[in-house]
């Protein structure tokens, strides 16, 4: 009832599986989820909305607040994470700050060219230059590229990228991820100022050189 006051179109589901349907009916600019919902759990709602295509932002509300459960959250697909109790005002300026992001990607979406400081990627075709000189990446190193530079400054976990660079699961082949980082950073940063990062027993994170 409080973000509606605060002028938002809102819709409210009981449980999991009525907000599933909810959203599928009206596909809302943002969503947000209690990680424990009756019949089907808020991680389990994620995992289906994402399965069908719907990638619009999707905040967790929930009261654990270890940092295994936000990776978890944050792993299987959401965007960003609130811890009970919370206030109206950081809910309300978490939400609009998922919604700008979502609107920039679209607006970026529509641009063949994806940019990084000095570094671009056409989706088009299928060449990568960084100042200016061409790069040549194989297949799945363009693939990799072109999923952290669609998620500039975002840790992406393993989990996250095996998803979707190839498609597996997470289960004992995250080694796979470290190697074609290792490519890349060869071939991207090489000599030059590091763009790709690793944050320790998260992910990884590709961000204009300093």
């Amino acid at each position: 009832m409080a973000l509606r006051y605060e002028g938002w179109d809102v819709r409210s589901a009981s449980g999991g599986a009525a907000a599933i349907g909810l959203i599928r009916e009206f596909g809302p600019d943002v969503v947000v989820l209690d990680v424990m919902m009756p019949d089907v759990d808020g991680l389990s709602v994620l995992r289906r909305l994402r399965a069908d295509g719907r990638d619009m932002p999707i905040l967790f509300l929930t009261a654990k607040d270890s940092l295994d459960d936000r990776i978890q959250g944050l792993t299987a697909g959401g965007d960003d994470y609130v811890t009970k109790p919370f206030s109206l005002e950081e809910l309300v300026a978490r939400l609009r700050g998922l919604i700008r992001r979502s609107t920039a990607l679209a607006a970026e979406l529509s641009d063949p060219v994806l940019r990084v400081g000095d570094l671009t990627l056409d989706e088009e075709s299928y060449e990568v230059q960084r100042s200016g000189e061409a790069i040549e990446l194989t297949a799945t190193e363009f693939e990799l590229l072109r999923f952290l530079m669609r998620n500039p400054r975002r840790v992406m976990s393993k989990a996250q990228i095996l998803d979707r660079v190839w498609s597996y699961d997470f289960g004992g082949r995250s080694s796979i991820v470290e190697l074609y980082i290792s490519y890349l950073r060869k071939k991207v940063d090489g000599e030059r100022k590091p763009m790709i990062h690793t944050v320790r027993g998260v992910g990884y994170l590709i961000k204009p050189a300093r």
